[in-house]
């Protein structure tokens, strides 16, 4: 374009409606997500979009939808938890949180809706976090709450916003959740440990502040006293690497004889592995381990780790239907959903 010359016109849903044949009201529809548009004429308008090379004015879109086309990925962590890695670097080093984030981006970015990540460990930052989701700042929330006596699921509920919790809430909530029956995965690692005919038992736990962590050990203790083995050793850990592997030298230096272990995560077990092998216990001949969650940490361990998968993918999709449920039609919130975990055998047991 030359000096002075006057910079071309945006294309106006005019344009689109001339190029595509269709009215004007029929590409704002096209445009705003409508469901009830019939598939081959959103379609043309779609090529009419391409053609003119159209771009929806989203500050004016959002006056008329009263939405921003944003949802908020809320991570909230207990406070002071005595682990020396900081919360943001503790939950970029976990394949959980990943594989979180990819099930979310799966059905949110086809339908055109941002994600912004928040954290919130502390009082001052569930407070920022508050005020920024009152101002309007996005049209619902995901929120992973990783403690029982986190307060955030309730002042979440109390913003009126659309919300989705990930994991089943320590405290009552009228949140809607998404989970995987934990003490149905541990019961199969247990069955897994006591068909091998392993019987000195032990396992790294998760926090037993943590709903996840407390499930699991009780499915996997009641499961243990079904098959006759009513004294399982237990070790806490909280999820890491390492502290996988401090829980690991804790259980083996009061039970040196252990022949079986259930760990609570593939992470952990990541970290109790080597802890296994420096002892002089070959995996699986003298113990057999059995992990959580089958992330890539089940498949960087050596052996390869035996593991309990969690859909992870599968269900933080769904999170994210139901919360576009809800954007799209409020009221009351969808029931929540419980998905059902597998065994994945692998080398370690």
């Amino acid at each position: 374009m030359t000096a002075g010359a006057t910079p071309p016109a945006r294309p106006t849903l005019e344009d689109v409606a001339a190029v595509a044949g269709v009215s004007r009201a029929t590409v704002s529809r096209v445009i705003n997500g409508v469901t009830t548009v019939d598939p081959a004429l959103r379609a043309v308008v779609e090529e009419a979009i391409a053609t003119t090379r159209y771009v929806p004015n989203r500050a004016a879109r959002s006056l008329v939808t009263r939405r921003t086309d944003s949802v908020a990925l809320v991570v909230s962590e207990r406070e002071r938890r005595s682990v020396a890695e900081p919360f943001v670097g503790r939950m970029f080093s976990d394949p959980y949180f990943g594989r979180v984030v990819g099930g979310l981006l799966d059905v949110l970015r086809p339908a055109g809706v941002q994600m912004v990540l928040m954290l919130a460990d502390d009082a001052a930052s569930r407070g920022q976090l508050l005020s920024y989701l009152r101002q309007g700042h996005v049209d619902g929330i995901v929120l992973i709450s990783s403690h029982a006596g986190d307060p955030l699921p309730r002042l979440v509920h109390e913003t009126r916003l659309p919300a989705v919790l990930a994991g089943r809430p320590g405290q009552p909530s009228p949140l809607t959740y998404v989970e995987a029956d934990q003490s149905a995965g541990a019961r199969l690692s247990a069955g897994r440990l006591a068909g091998l005919g392993r019987r000195r038992i032990g396992t790294v736990a998760g926090p037993q502040d943590m709903p996840a962590g407390r499930e699991r050990l009780a499915g996997f203790r009641a499961a243990m006293a079904m098959y006759g083995i009513e004294d399982v050793a237990v070790a806490e850990g909280d999820f890491t690497h390492s502290g996988g592997a401090a829980a690991m030298r804790r259980l083996l230096a009061e039970h040196p004889d252990l022949d079986g272990v259930f760990i609570a995560s593939d992470l952990m077990a990541l970290g109790a592995l080597p802890v296994l092998l420096r002892a002089g216990r070959r995996v699986p001949d003298d113990v057999a381990v059995v992990g959580f969650d089958d992330s890539n940490a089940a498949l960087t361990c050596d052996p390869a780790l035996t593991t309990v998968r969690q859909p992870v993918e599968e269900m933080t999709s769904e999170m994210a239907r139901l919360l576009l449920k809800q954007i799209a039609a409020p009221g009351g919130p969808p029931p929540s959903m419980i998905f059902t975990p597998t065994l994945v055998v692998r080398e370690s047991a």
